[in-house]
């Protein structure tokens, strides 16, 4: 396993052991985004979109301010729901229809989130200030980390 892999495996361990105090799916969203925000170098927003009646509104998050609410059909969370599997994006500026919240965000990687009955109910959004950040190491260990949110 490299040192980024290791990395994940210590914060999903650390995660999983913290979730015994709480099942309540926002207060496991918000030790996610504050756990992985400060632990994994490179990570500029971290947060959740949740799906609320057919739309995707900000959930908790880590970093600047978030836009409220995504168009519907258009950008990488969106693309991360309709596909219900990860979407790792090196530059986001070649990825059609992105949604810039902050200009600063230049790669990004957006994990679905389904429910204990398997229902998308929203996404992991993480943003990086620098181009290819992300690749499957991360897509791995992300959608196993927020499986741990409905165990």
């Amino acid at each position: 396993m490299d040192k980024k892999g290791a990395r994940y495996e210590r914060i999903y361990k650390q995660l999983k052991e913290l979730f015994k105090t709480s099942e309540h799916p926002l207060s496991r969203m918000a030790s996610i985004c504050a756990v992985l925000h400060h632990k994994m170098s490179g990570f500029f927003w971290t947060g959740f979109y949740l799906l609320e009646h057919g739309e995707l509104k900000v959930g908790p998050y880590q970093g600047p301010l978030a836009c409220m609410e995504l168009q519907k059909g258009k950008g990488v969370c969106w693309a991360g729901v309709e596909r219900a599997e990860p979407v790792v994006v090196p530059d986001v500026d070649a990825f059609p229809g992105h949604i810039a919240c902050d200009s600063r965000s230049k790669s990004e990687i957006v994990v679905p989130v389904f429910d204990d009955k398997g229902m998308t109910v929203g996404v992991l959004d993480i943003d990086s200030s620098q181009l290819n950040t992300f690749d499957e190491t991360d897509a791995d260990w992300l959608a196993k980390i927020v499986r741990l949110i409905y165990e």
